[in-house]
């Protein structure tokens, strides 16, 4: 299953920078974005090295899930695609 990395989470003051928010294509509801907890998420840097991450919970009404990384992700993850195990 594939997704997108939609942005960074974010509060008012504090930019978290190892969560992440990402959209996956074949989820539209809340239900169905909260049986993708606890899977895991990789990501691949166009250097060829991948950063793994779980999906934490969901995000909205919308399908949208939060990831959190293992390591802190780069600006250049936003809009890249990730996979969904």
């Amino acid at each position: 299953m594939q997704g997108t990395i939609v942005n960074f989470r974010l509060s008012r003051h504090v930019k978290s920078p190892n969560h992440m928010i990402v959209n996956v294509e074949s989820i539209t509801d809340k239900e169905k974005a909260k049986s993708l907890v606890g899977k895991e998420v990789v990501w691949k840097s166009p250097a060829g090295k991948e950063i793994k991450g779980k999906v934490a919970s969901s995000h909205g009404n919308k399908g949208c899930i939060r990831v959190i990384f293992e390591k802190g992700m780069p600006g250049q993850s936003i809009s890249g695609k990730v996979e969904i195990k």
